[in-house]
């Protein structure tokens, strides 16, 4: 049960959802017997996975945007698909920051971002994110 409470954490944290993992992988790595590496991955791919959600929305939101209740108007979506256009899938690495990373893996399916090339890019942050927070927590005992 408590594995299952941290992917959901962490799958609902990569999404648009205002959730946090972090705080639930720590506590779960200090206060449980669970191996960090199945913490650490468990969290990863929930994290991973709630990125691809985003992925997929941002596919699917082309065909909406011109629809009254779209909550992005047409100027903020086409300044947001400059800035990717700009930066392009090197901006997925920052996926793993708050509140710009979860738009960014939206935008990236919203620009038609490679599945392969995005679901690298993702995974590289998040892991490496979740991985520094336990060596964070490793020097801190």
């Amino acid at each position: 049960m408590a594995l299952l409470l941290l992917f959901v954490s962490a799958f609902g944290a990569a999404t648009l959802l205002p959730l946090q993992s972090e705080a639930v992988l720590l506590a779960m790595l200090s206060q449980t017997d669970y191996s960090a590496a199945l913490l650490i991955f468990v969290a990863s791919v929930g994290n991973i996975l709630g990125s691809c959600v985003n992925w997929y929305l941002g596919i699917k939101a082309e065909h909406f945007k011109d629809k009254k209740w779209f909550p992005v108007s047409e100027q903020k979506l086409n300044r947001a698909q400059k800035l990717y256009h700009r930066y392009g899938f090197w901006s997925l690495l920052l996926s793993w920051t708050p509140i710009i990373g979860d738009p960014i893996t939206l935008i990236a399916g919203l620009m038609r971002e490679n599945f392969i090339r995005f679901l690298l890019m993702v995974s590289m942050a998040k892991i490496g994110r979740y991985l520094f927070i336990y060596w964070i927590m490793l020097q801190l005992h």
